[in-house]
């Protein structure tokens, strides 16, 4: 993923000679350079007037939003990044860590909250693990304004709270009911806040190794998701499902620490509207809801392609401990299915991570049109899987091609929108992923109350992915139209204005003449 930071025209370009040479207003004396939030002094700004500044260039992409600035400051590609990286790793881990767990907590809710008379136990059930997954995304898009608003710092400390808050309240339940606002609603609401900002800041950082590290950050719920299962099942075995909760608790406590490394070099809205000294006040509602970036046609067709090949993206996560368990009884590890997962996932972001970097423009979207490809063909042969062995290899192979899904959703969004309009793309994007990935597991479990059996709902599961898939196809070719188009269109303004310039040039040197001839005369 790489940020477009876009080359302006020079300052005071077309402008008066003797303006454009007037030198520009340095910093006021004994003023230290403000970096916080991306804050910087800015030519014409701050207390020091003694000089009019040159003629503002327009502002940049992302830019710091000062005045004069010609262009957004580019990504120290390390530093403090590499810091930023690993509370980012952090916090996929812990919140993804935890998500793809959740066939373990199903199996250990079926079992404490089950009873023989309920026929519909499994179906509500799932609707906990899946109404938390589905939060996470459906809150995106409120999370990308508070970011644009106040900061990836602060948006991220408050949503570790809330989900640590949740998290604990969870440990509390007698039934099954109040999971559906504690776990479902409270912590998925609190991760979704801790999560987007963990997105967003990395652009801040990096550009040219900006596929890299998303693959190292990401890969980060792969490790807990190798993990996790394994402790989880040592501690419900123990200490029983309340207390594991509890352990879990500290997880989203070192989040809420990680938060505070989110220094953003890129000012959020509040900076560019109230300034330095002056007072909050909210920009307009276009920007604060900046649904802009649904006219460009190739992230309409993304927005509309990733949500509907994810329908049965989330139901091997929740059912397949489940299915094991009835397929081949307590005679086999189950967990080693979701450490088949983890790994290869991992090994996937990190694979297919650096491989985006090397893949020029909106062609990245190839790597998620295979990807679903061999989800979905995965997904119809878990039933087909009459051997352990194969339902290992099955996952292998689910895995591998989960990390690549995942690892370039970043990199795709700054490719179509730039990354100006990066935050609130993903944001609208994840907001429209949350309802087949909450609508798919219940639908899956209910079919197994009805059938008896799970083999249907995941052949049902491998079809979205194929049918996403086949959408994403057009991206690059309608992109590669649009880019075109939009280089079109400055050469025509440039020419225009040459044209203009030239007739200027003529009207000015015939005045000029005559009072020469006068000037002479007299």
């Amino acid at each position: 993923m790489a940020p477009v930071s876009e080359q302006l025209e020079p300052q005071g370009a077309g402008a008066d000679p003797a303006a454009a040479a007037t030198p520009l207003p340095g910093p006021p004396a004994g003023e230290e350079l403000r970096r916080e939030n991306g804050g910087e002094w800015c030519p014409g700004s701050g207390e020091s007037r003694a000089q009019p500044p040159a003629a503002p260039a327009e502002e940049a992409p992302g830019s710091p939003g000062c005045p004069g600035s010609a262009a957004a400051p580019e990504p120290p590609e390390g530093g403090w990044g590499w810091v930023v990286m690993l509370a980012a790793m952090w916090c996929n881990g812990a919140v993804f860590g935890i998500q793809n767990s959740c066939g373990v907590l199903f199996v250990s809710m079926l079992r404490l909250f089950g009873s023989s008379d309920d026929k519909q136990l499994v179906f509500k059930t799932a609707w906990v693990s899946s109404l938390s997954m589905g939060m996470v995304f459906f809150c995106s898009p409120i999370v990308s304004i508070f970011t644009d608003l106040f900061g990836c710092r602060k948006v991220a400390v408050i949503g570790a709270a809330v989900g640590l808050v949740g998290l604990l309240s969870s440990s509390f339940v007698s039934t099954i009911e109040p999971l559906y606002f504690t776990y479902g609603i409270v912590f998925a609401c609190g991760c979704s806040f801790a999560y987007q900002p963990s997105l967003v800041i990395l652009g801040h950082y990096f550009k040219k190794r900006l596929g890299l590290v998303n693959g190292i950050v990401t890969a980060g719920s792969s490790l807990f998701t190798v993990s996790l299962p394994f402790l989880l099942r040592v501690l419900i075995d123990s200490v029983d499902l309340f207390n594991t909760l509890r352990v879990l608790c500290i997880l989203m406590f070192i989040l809420f620490l990680a938060g505070f490394t989110y220094r953003p070099l890129v000012p959020n809205a509040k900076d560019k509207e109230g300034g330095k000294k002056g007072k909050f006040k909210l920009p307009p509602a276009k920007k604060i809801c900046n649904f802009s970036v649904f006219k460009v046609l190739s992230y309409r067709i993304w927005a509309l392609g990733i949500p509907a090949a994810l329908f049965g993206y989330f139901v091997p996560y929740v059912h397949l401990m489940n299915h094991v368990k009835e397929r081949f009884g307590d005679s086999v590890p189950e967990e080693v299915l979701l450490l088949c997962l983890g790994i290869t996932s991992g090994v996937g972001r990190l694979i297919f991570g650096r491989v985006a970097d090397y893949i020029p423009g909106a062609k990245k979207i190839y790597l998620q049109v295979a990807s679903f490809f061999f989800i979905g063909l995965m997904s119809m042969m878990i039933p087909l899987c009459n051997v352990f062995g194969a339902l290992v290899a099955v996952c292998l192979f689910m895995g591998l091609f989960d990390g690549c899904f995942i690892c370039i959703m970043a990199p795709i969004a700054f490719e179509l929108v730039g990354a100006q309009d990066v935050s609130q793309a993903i944001g609208f994007l994840l907001g429209l992923m949350s309802v087949p990935m909450t609508v798919g597991p219940p639908i899956a479990g209910l079919l197994r109350d009805k059938l008896g059996t799970y083999d249907v709902a995941f052949y049902l599961a491998g079809v979205p992915p194929l049918i996403g898939g086949a959408i994403l196809c057009f991206i690059p070719w309608v992109h590669e139209r649009q880019k075109l188009k939009e280089r079109a269109k400055p050469v025509d303004g440039e020419t225009t204005e040459k044209m203009l310039e030239n007739e200027s040039t003529l009207v000015s040197d015939s005045t000029e003449k005559p009072a020469k001839e006068l000037d002479s005369g007299f």
